[in-house]
């Protein structure tokens, strides 16, 4: 049996030191909880959980790489269509000045005049084509080569389509001349078939730019999703933390009361020998 009445040995104070110890500790971890917002900060608090959030942090890195190559994808297919969209504009203005050089009564003088028209167009044809580039690639130059996008974490790509057969019609329309109406007849064949080609560069453009869409949209719904089950594993519940931290503090403030007490039962021996 324990000697209760000792200077040596304070059992009450032992027991009171070590409930006051594992209250500072549960209060450390609950202040760290309610600091943070994350109920996991390291291996420590739950290895099992804190591996598998580190995993899924991995995942939510690789999608924001996908999301900006989805991005850089985007900007080269809304360039390309911005370029293409003016070319078949301007196809109309072309066909206009075409139409005019086909004209039998036109004086000599008159057809030089449509048929400088003529090449001032195709020139702004060809300053379409090569502003029609964005972070160094074009696609609708005579070079270009189709995009693969990477689409998913998993590697994944889509395809944004080369459209450089405009430029073999844009050559061949450039071409011709206006300076006699068989000319101007030649024109609008050669004309024909560049708005032909056009149009399905238009089209796609414009499939190749809505698989983009709705892949960003996608990924960003993945990633929303990604977010929200990471935050059930290491998201801490405030509410529940609060009620936590104030019941420890109670703790902690009753800990060290009965503390003192056990300390002050060794001074009260002295009273014995008075």
């Amino acid at each position: 049996m324990a000697i209760q009445n000792s200077i040596n040995t304070n059992i009450g104070a032992f027991v009171a030191l070590q409930n006051l110890n594992q209250v500072n500790t549960r209060l450390d971890s609950v202040q760290n909880r309610v600091s943070t917002g994350l109920k996991v900060n390291s291996a420590i608090d739950d290895a099992s959980s804190f591996a598998i959030a580190q995993g899924v942090r991995g995942n939510l890195k690789a999608y924001e790489a996908v999301s900006q190559g989805l991005s850089n994808g985007r900007g080269v297919a809304a360039v390309t269509l911005a370029g293409a969209t003016a070319i078949s504009n301007l196809l109309g203005d072309i066909q206009k000045k075409i139409t005019e050089g086909q004209n039998a009564g036109n004086s000599t003088e008159q057809q030089a005049i449509l048929n400088s028209d003529f090449r001032n167009l195709i020139t702004q044809i060809n300053t379409f084509v090569t502003n029609s580039s964005y972070n160094g690639r074009n696609l609708l130059s005579a070079a270009s080569t189709s995009i693969n996008v990477i689409a998913n974490v998993d590697g994944s790509t889509l395809t944004i389509r080369s459209n450089s057969a405009f430029s073999v019609q844009s050559a061949n329309l450039g071409a011709q001349n206006l300076s006699t109406t068989i000319g101007a007849a030649r024109a609008l064949s050669a004309l024909f078939d560049a708005t032909s080609v056009i149009n399905t560069v238009l089209g796609n453009l414009g499939a190749d730019t809505r698989t983009l869409n709705f892949q960003d949209d996608f990924v960003s719904k993945l990633v929303d999703a990604t977010n929200e089950g990471l935050g059930s594993i290491v998201d801490a519940d405030l509410a529940k933390e609060s009620s936590r931290l104030q019941a420890l503090q109670v703790q902690q403030q009753l800990s060290v009361t009965t503390l003192n007490i056990a300390n002050g039962n060794s001074r009260n021996l002295i009273n014995l020998f008075q």
